[in-house]
């Protein structure tokens, strides 16, 4: 029987095939006392299991290093030197061994345990990107587990089912061509996706994840079709089901009749074609119809996502989130030279096009030690964060401005301000870049200019913008937190997630006043937000007078299609009467 579950789309296209399920990584776990005697011995098997994790990520870093580029996503590179930090971070350790010698739990327990315990804090997290990152920890720790009990990872050797064919596979595929695989998890840790990367499968679908998961990530980088946070999908599908997955719609069919299935290859063939028409436009300038230079740039979280963005045609960095390099470190931040070096491969990576890096975005809601933690604050998002955060620690701060500015000499490098919001706060950034560079000089270290940026996220931003473009080169306006403030929608409160509307017209009128104001005075705006790469928007954007889209690298050259198609003669007027109308979404379908 066909039926349909649906899940987040993170990665375009239709993929169509075989199922092939991965039994869940969560093994059971035995809970009992241990004996005072049996504690140095519980200890000694969890160091194991987590040195023998250790050595599987070593030895998967070292087969990276032995492979193209082209054959391996730089992400997998990130991603497993973050599962290694949180394997050897000594916080996880030092909790597990006080359920073993404090409470008497076994091994097994103890490690779930601390996992309980910090995974709930990933869950009071505000920013979406960083609460997923909840997942690695689940990961790692299931690695653990299955090294204990001397489990190999569940996706080594997928099962025998390529190369079956069927009435209805031959409606699809060439009888000399083998039956596509999809595999189907409760949830990917970047190891797996690198065997994922050598294997034969067409696509994946998990129970868990969210668009900013590491899974999500590295899907969209391989561009391979992927749905998400399907929920019932382990539960459900059986083992070589045929199955469809709509990486557009987020959907996944499950048994579909021959009519569907043939559907669905349609879709394929013509999504693949897509991409070829889309490829074709790489090194084609993006210009309007009506001449009209537009600037596409790319966002990334870590210095190795500089080769992603060239492969996408970026012309420049519009947002480096620095913060990924901050994250779980429990207090040992990283100092002024390792910050260097990864701001240095970034600049490096780019060959010479701009880079803008945003300082550390991170704050109550989000701490970088535990030992940070204020839950007296009923509503972190509006709390201790981004530049707040950096001023109260400006020891902190001033490391993170002298490894930027040492970073500068040798490229085009633009420091971006989040979240600020007070003439008083934006004086006071300014005095610690100024004092940064005192600091290098008295040490006789080189650093490079750098143009200064502020986040316009934040609505009374948005209403003082002659107070920022006083003192700031460029703007770049944060269109998720700047809904989010707007329409006092949290985002992570799944109750008033449908209210959070890229398109309510207060939102558009502060971003087209932006834009406006910036161009009145000389001043580059650029938008960095979601909004940036989805292609309902472009035109729209562009008609408000937007130049400068930052965006995922994936979403580019779609971005750019749209660009080129458009005259921004005929968008201004129009785009004016969306933002006057009462249902913006109404009048933007009508014109697409």
């Amino acid at each position: 029987m066909t039926f349909a579950i649906h899940g987040l789309a993170v990665a375009r296209g239709i993929a169509i095939g075989r199922a092939v399920l991965v039994a869940s990584s969560r093994l059971d776990v035995a809970h009992y006392f241990i004996e005072p005697s049996q504690v140095a011995a519980e200890i000694g098997r969890v160091r194991d299991g987590r040195n023998a994790v250790v050595e599987e990520l070593q030895r998967l870093q070292a087969s990276i290093g032995q492979m193209s580029p082209k054959d391996t996503p730089q992400e997998l590179t990130a991603l497993l030197d973050v599962h290694l930090m949180l394997l050897q971070d000594e916080e996880l350790s030092n909790g597990v061994g006080h359920w073993i010698k404090d409470r008497l739990y076994n091994a097994e327990w103890a490690l779930t345990t601390q996992l309980e315990v910090v995974g709930r804090q990933f869950d009071e997290m505000e920013d979406e990107y960083l609460r997923e990152r909840k997942a690695d920890l689940e990961q790692i720790t299931e690695k653990v587990l299955r090294a204990m009990r001397g489990v190999t990872s569940p996706l080594v050797h997928p099962p025998g089912r390529h190369g079956r064919k069927t009435s209805q596979q031959d409606l699809l595929l060439d009888d000399t061509v083998d039956v596509p695989l999809i595999l189907v998890a409760h949830d990917l840790s970047p190891s797996d996706m690198l065997q994922f990367k050598q294997s034969i499968f067409a696509g994946f679908i998990t129970d868990v994840g969210g668009k900013t998961s590491h899974t999500a990530i590295v899907a969209r980088s391989l561009d391979i079709p992927a749905v998400v946070g399907a929920r019932l999908s382990s539960p459900l599908i059986r083992q070589d089901d045929w199955v469809v997955i709509d990486g557009d719609a987020g959907v996944v069919v499950i048994d579909p009749s021959p009519i569907i299935l043939a559907e669905y290859g349609f879709k394929q063939r013509q999504g693949e074609l897509q991409r070829g028409r889309l490829s074709r436009l790489l090194h084609t300038p993006a210009v309007t119809m009506d001449g009209h230079k537009i600037e596409l740039l790319a966002n990334i979280e870590m210095p190795e996502d500089a080769a992603a963005a060239l492969a996408a045609g970026a012309v420049g960095v519009g947002l480096f989130r620095s913060e990924f390099m901050f994250m779980g470190r429990h207090g040992k931040l990283p100092n002024e030279e390792e910050q260097y070096q990864a701001y240095k491969r970034a600049v490096e990576g780019m060959q010479g096009l701009p880079v803008t890096i945003r300082t550390v975005d991170v704050g109550a809601d989000k701490p970088l030690d535990d030992t940070l933690r204020d839950d007296a604050h009923l509503n972190p998002a509006l709390g201790l964060r981004a530049i707040r955060w950096s001023l109260a620690d400006p020891a902190m701060f001033l490391t993170q401005l002298r490894a930027i500015l040492r970073a500068a000499v040798h490229g085009h490098v633009h420091l971006l301000i989040p979240m600020l919001v007070h003439a008083s706060e934006i004086r006071q950034t300014m005095a610690l870049i100024d004092h940064a560079r005192v600091q290098l000089d008295n040490r006789g270290m080189a650093y490079g200019p750098v143009k200064i940026g502020a986040m316009i996220e934040i609505p009374a931003a948005a209403l003082t913008l002659k107070v920022f473009l006083k003192y700031f080169d460029f703007l770049s306006i944060g269109t998720n937190d700047l809904i989010q403030y707007t329409l006092a929608i949290d985002r992570a409160d799944e109750s008033v997630a449908h209210l959070y509307d890229p398109m309510h017209p207060a939102v558009l009128r502060l971003v087209a006043n932006t834009i406006a104001e910036g161009h009145a005075q000389n001043k580059p705006v650029s938008v960095c937000g979601e909004m940036a790469g989805d292609i309902a928007m472009t035109r729209l954007l562009l008609g408000m007078g937007l130049r400068s889209f930052s965006m995922h690298p994936a979403q580019i050259l779609a971005v750019k299609q749209e660009v080129l198609r458009a005259d921004t003669t005929k968008l201004t007027a129009w785009a004016e009467q969306v933002i006057s109308d009462e249902e913006p979404s109404t009048r933007i379908a009508r014109k697409a």
